[in-house]
Parts: structure tokens; C-alpha cells; sequence
């Protein structure tokens, strides 16, 4: 005789409904379903595993999740840049590809690129992905994009 295990719960993430159904008979049958509040679906999935292994997995989900809900937000502690998402303008551009090119003292590129950030009230993830669109190969400094790999990241300076 075959005993089957069931489990069925619900919670609210933010503006996310997700309901999770685990079914446990000769293995672990764990189902995901998650609709935003207009009800459209933001997540689903299933996932079979050993009855064994279902606690060691649930902490390896449980871990990678937590770190998956801290991606999309800034720590609390450090504040966005004052101009993050604010769009750039042609006197920035400019101002950008001026600093970056006109470099002439050798500077590790993370301190050049912090450095433009903080005085363009940017992230450094910002200044580096706007690099090649202002002509800048952001792996050198002080050197323009060549139209090689203009094209290869798919940017007209």
C-alpha cells in the first residue's frame, strides 16, 4: 500500500499571489503558480525530485530565491545616484566621452569609471554600459571604439 503526502499553501509576495502544491508518493511532485493582482500569470513550475531529497533541495530553492528578490533592488543602505534613470542628454555624452578619452594619467578603469559615476551622479554600471555609445572603448581607457567593436556591440557612436 502506497501512502501519499500532500501539502498546499499560499502567500503573498509584494503584488504576487503564489500557490505551491507539493504531492509526495514515490517522489516529491512540487508545483509553482504565481499571478500578479489583475491575474495574470508571473511564475510557474514544476518540479519532480526524490522523496530524499526534498529538504536539501527545498534550502538550495529557498537560497537561491532570497538571492534572485535582492537583484532587482539597491540595498537599503546605499542610496540610487542622484541622475539614475534620468535620460542622458548630448552635453553629458560629451562631457563623457571628453573625460574618458582626454585620460592621460594612468587609472585602474574601476577607479576612472567610480570616479565618473560619482561626478556624474550615475552607477558605474551606467557609465560603463553608456561608454561605447559615446564612441569610448570602456576597456581602455583614453582609447575610442573602433567600428569593429562598434559593431560587435551593436552601437553607433
Amino acid at each position: 500500500m502506497t501512502t501519499t503526502s500532500t501539502y498546499d499553501s499560499r502567500i503573498q509576495v509584494g503584488p504576487v499571489s503564489y500557490r505551491v502544491q507539493a504531492t509526495a508518493q514515490q517522489d516529491v511532485l512540487l508545483e509553482v503558480f504565481g499571478a500578479d493582482q489583475e491575474g495574470s500569470v508571473v511564475a510557474e513550475g514544476m518540479l519532480r525530485l526524490p522523496v530524499t531529497g526534498g529538504a536539501a533541495v527545498g534550502k538550495l530553492l529557498t537560497r537561491v530565491l532570497e538571492g534572485l528578490s535582492k537583484m532587482g533592488a539597491p540595498p537599503a543602505d546605499r542610496p540610487q545616484p542622484v541622475n539614475a534613470k534620468q535620460p542622458w542628454t548630448a552635453e553629458l555624452d560629451e562631457e563623457l566621452r571628453d573625460a574618458w578619452l582626454g585620460q592621460t594619467d594612468p587609472v585602474p578603469i574601476a577607479e576612472l569609471i567610480r570616479s565618473l559615476a560619482d561626478r556624474m551622479g550615475r552607477s558605474p554600471t551606467s557609465i560603463r554600459s553608456r561608454l561605447p555609445r559615446v564612441g569610448c572603448d570602456p576597456d581602455i581607457v583614453g582609447r575610442p571604439l573602433s567600428p569593429e567593436a562598434a559593431q560587435v556591440l551593436g552601437v553607433t557612436p
